[in-house]
């Protein structure tokens, strides 16, 4: 592994232990010699992850829109920033530049980037992890609901059970480096990735 896609929110949340976590994730991937990729922001959780990576002497690669870069509110002290036309490139490029998945806490386009990993994982387009720093219990409504696909026969308990949720970035990087991927959803071999 020699990246993390990082999606979290573009604000910092009401509970500190938010912002704590960001800026602690930033500084484990930058130590552990991992490239940071994520959303090229310079507000919230998104901006402290980054600075915090940054400031530990990493590589942050950051994915952006041009009509989000031209609202200001892109980083502009990135390793590097690849500016796109789409929020649909956007995601395209981050899941080609990453080696595997972890949100922070986040709203909508957190768990939009999330699942749209998970869809591709189960399918067999990649075989990467993704995983959920469970601050405080942030993601237990997500990990219930989950369980609750697979209780009523929508998807395999494997493709449950490949999401990490983890109490701290720290377990979530170790759980990475020994993620095996389950068989593709429908009996065929891994596609290559497709990105």
């Amino acid at each position: 592994m020699k990246s993390v896609c990082i999606y979290c929110g573009s604000s910092n949340g009401t509970d500190p232990a938010f912002l704590a976590e960001a800026q602690r994730a930033g500084r484990l991937i930058a130590e552990a010699g991992l490239t940071l990729v994520y959303g090229g922001g310079r507000v919230g959780l998104m901006g402290a992850v980054a600075d915090a990576a940054l400031a530990a002497g990493g590589e942050v690669v950051g994915v952006m829109p041009a009509d989000l870069v031209s609202q200001e509110i892109g980083h502009t002290g990135l390793t590097q920033l690849h500016v796109v036309n789409s929020m649909h490139e956007r995601k395209w490029k981050m899941a080609e530049l990453a080696d595997g998945f972890l949100s922070l806490p986040g709203g909508p386009g957190t768990f939009e980037e999330a699942v749209e990993q998970w869809t591709w994982a189960l399918l067999g387009f990649h075989a990467k992890p993704n995983g959920f720093v469970n601050v405080n219990g942030y993601y237990e409504p997500w990990r219930t609901t989950v369980q609750h696909m697979a209780d009523n026969g929508f998807i395999a308990q494997q493709y449950v059970d490949m999401l990490i949720f983890a109490q701290s970035t720290e377990e979530a990087l170790q759980r990475f480096r020994d993620y095996q991927a389950p068989p593709p959803k429908w009996n065929r071999a891994p596609v290559e990735q497709r990105y």
